[in-house]
């Protein structure tokens, strides 16, 4: 959720009287939303942004500090005069968890409203049955690793594969994990008693990419995701496409020439680009060509690896990199020809191990097959990305709710 900064005084909305203590209640969350962004700010940074006199701006303060939202956090020096004080939100005001949920593992982290990581941790969910009680017992060991209680979460935002119906907010279809069902979403709200939200891994891969990662500032680019799956994320002038169904960016599922169509939705392996291109398929291919591994990524780390040696090295790296890259073309042609993106990310661990060695192979076949020219990187996403996605997200519902807060008389903290 962007909230973009206000370069004149907050007027009261159309159609409702603008009372003075609407027009405190829309100044004070003015100066918060800067806060929020900016880091630290003086009186007269405020003022400038905001557009209201330095009077003004030391009652919003005063306002927001009562709240226990905003505190002084050091000095400004200045040229003349004393120095300046400066402001900042209060980092505890309010914590945030992100988790990903894998069928071999789930991680969480916590974070504080500035979006500072204050724990993570990774578990085996070891066959568990209930995705519920699994959530709910990494949410509390993450909590107790913060030092924070669980109550004091303002959000939770959980990646997950799959499909998940933008409706109710339930994962609808997701092949790796049997267990999660429809009124997963409501289940874990009632034992959490809190917001929660469960979005697509992928999707929020392509969050975590446009704020740090190789599509920072784009407002238009698709993610391609290659791990044991495969998946799409569409960004459309800066907004995620997930599609009526929840179903855009299912890309496992393409028809595509040269693989059988599919004979089973739940098990997308059986046919179409998952057929091709998926964790499997790239296993097998890279084994024809002599880079057996107990994973794909692996497997193309090995041969990015071998070429980068030199020609010669390890006979077939090349050919194993040329016949993969024709591959991953025929479904990311598939999509420019729809969509023409313009970038094309690609992720997950198999496009992080291809690195540039592939994205460049990729983009030269796509220009080969398909009128549209995209750019074709690696991703640029330090760490997990869906992980970092969440916390993004989280992190913003919990802004939002701060924003929300600020009305009326203030609260005992």
């Amino acid at each position: 959720m962007q909230h973009p900064l206000q370069s004149r005084p907050a007027h009261a909305p159309r159609g409702r009287p603008g009372t003075p203590s609407l027009l405190r209640e829309l100044n004070d969350r003015a100066a918060l939303d800067l806060l929020l962004r900016g880091g630290m700010l003086t009186r007269s940074q405020i003022s400038e942004h905001t557009g209201v006199s330095k009077v003004t701006v030391s009652q919003m303060l005063a306002r927001l500090e009562e709240r226990g939202l905003v505190t002084i956090v050091g000095e400004q020096a200045g040229n003349r005069g004393p120095n300046a004080a400066l402001y900042s939100v209060v980092p505890s005001s309010a914590y945030v968890a992100g988790l990903y949920m894998d069928f071999d593992l789930v991680s969480a982290e916590v974070a504080d409203v500035t979006g500072r990581r204050v724990a993570d941790v990774s578990v085996n969910p070891n066959g568990a049955d209930d995705p519920v009680d699994l959530v709910r017992g990494v949410i509390e060991r993450a909590c107790a690793s913060a030092g924070v209680d669980l109550t004091r979460l303002s959000a939770l935002v959980i990646g997950s594969p799959g499909v998940v119906d933008p409706h109710t907010g339930d994962p609808q279809l997701a092949v790796n994990l049997p267990a999660w069902h429809e009124g997963a979403l409501d289940a874990l709200r009632d034992v959490l008693r809190k917001p929660v939200v469960i979005e697509n891994d992928v999707n929020l891969a392509a969050m975590a990419e446009r704020a740090a990662g190789a599509a920072v500032g784009a407002e238009d680019f698709v993610l391609v995701w290659m791990g044991v799956g495969l998946g799409l994320a569409t960004m459309l002038g800066g907004q995620l496409h997930r599609g009526t169904a929840g179903a855009a960016g299912e890309i496992g599922y393409l028809p595509v020439h040269g693989a059988p169509l599919h004979t089973d939705i739940r098990h997308p392996a059986s046919g179409g680009f998952q057929s091709l291109a998926g964790g499997a398929a790239v296993r097998a291919l890279a084994a024809r060509h002599g880079f057996a591994a107990a994973t794909a990524a692996e497997a193309v780390q090995a041969a990015v690896t071998a070429q980068a040696a030199g020609p010669g090295s390890v006979p077939g790296a090349t050919a194993f990199l040329d016949d993969l890259a024709q591959r991953v073309a025929v479904g990311v042609a598939s999509v420019c020809v729809v969509l023409d993106p313009g970038l094309v990310v690609l992720g997950g661990e198999v496009g992080r191990a291809g690195g540039t060695a592939l994205a460049a192979r990729v983009a030269a076949g796509v220009a080969a097959i398909c009128p549209a020219r995209p750019r074709v990187v690696p991703t640029g996403v330090p760490g997990e990305p869906v992980l970092r996605g969440a916390m993004l997200a989280a992190v913003d519902q919990a802004r939002a709710a701060l924003l929300a807060s600020v009305a009326g008389p203030s609260r005992p903290q």
